[in-house]
């Protein structure tokens, strides 16, 4: 286990994040999705990376977990529907901070896995910043184009809820929402509830549901990527869940096309989320690509 730590991004605040392993090994940096914490990635995953000689950082984004929180007015339930951009951040400005933490641990380079919005995070390192990052992993993400990489009805009905006003709540939602775009290889509830349980008080309560709003207009702010991504050189893996309902398994294709020389894997009976049945697997395709 490693403990929270923090880095001042100048004129933004500061960053959350926690290091595994030795400090001046190789550096993977694990971004996670919308609205989740750094707490979020599996152990046994990151031990496993560990014991491959790696430094592992992990990280709250900004508007999530013990990162900074940002003022800006989060788009409304139907400024998200209608995709309709706003006023706040865009994904270049969370990749930005990741630079900014970067500096701050001294990385010149790092190997960038993300998922999810993590993944268009880490996409956004490679197209922007070819020179920091080694390698890509982009984990059930999209390219930002509306024609690929869509949400089944059920699943963006589970998001368009009433944002949970108590823990309680925020506990049923998440199991909720999990059981729909989860994998169907597996159901650990109590693991599920313990993870719902800690993020609701370690990202600060209502304070999240803010938070994960804007991280919606971030993500709605970029609009399609597609032309970005083709820029980017460095070696790339795909990897996308067969089962995914929360980006369909288009997101994972049109990715991989537009990536010059990406590798494309397709995990069966795998949704949006990493079951512990899958961890060997997920674990034997980084440490590979990563060599």
């Amino acid at each position: 286990m490693s403990r929270d730590r923090f880095c001042e991004l100048p004129g933004k605040g500061k960053l959350c994040y926690r290091s595994y392993g030795v400090e001046g090994a190789p550096a993977v940096l694990l971004i996670v999705g919308l609205g989740l914490q750094l707490t979020y990635w599996p152990q046994a995953l990151i031990a496993g990376l560990v014991e491959q000689g790696l430094q592992v950082i992990t990280l709250d984004n900004r508007d999530s977990g013990r990162s900074f929180f940002t003022d800006v007015t989060p788009p409304t339930t139907l400024q998200q529907f209608l995709r309709k951009r706003t006023a706040g951040y865009d994904l270049a400005d969370m990749a930005n901070d990741v630079i900014g933490l970067m500096d701050g641990l001294q990385l010149q380079t790092a190997h960038v896995v993300g998922m999810s919005m993590g993944g268009m995070i880490a996409q956004t390192l490679a197209a922007r910043y070819p020179q920091r990052v080694r390698t890509l992993t982009s984990i059930f993400s999209t390219t930002g184009s509306l024609r690929v990489g869509q949400p089944a009805l059920k699943a963006l009905l589970q998001l368009l809820r009433r944002p949970p006003r108590s823990e309680k709540e925020s506990v049923r939602d998440y199991v909720d929402i999990m059981r729909v775009i989860g994998s169907t290889l597996e159901w650990n509830e109590p693991a599920l509830r313990e993870y719902a349980q800690l993020a609701w008080e370690r990202g600060g309560g209502e304070a999240s549901n803010l938070g994960t709003a804007r991280q919606i207009g971030a993500i709605i702010n970029s609009a399609d990527r597609t032309e970005e991504l083709q820029r980017i050189r460095c070696r790339t893996l795909v990897i996308h869940g067969e089962k995914d309902l929360m980006v369909a398994t288009s997101g994972g294709y049109a990715t991989a096309a537009a990536i010059r020389g990406s590798s494309l894997v397709l995990l069966p009976g795998m949704g949006h989320d990493f079951p512990a049945c899958l961890s060997t697997t997920l674990l034997s395709l980084l440490t590979g690509h990563l060599r």
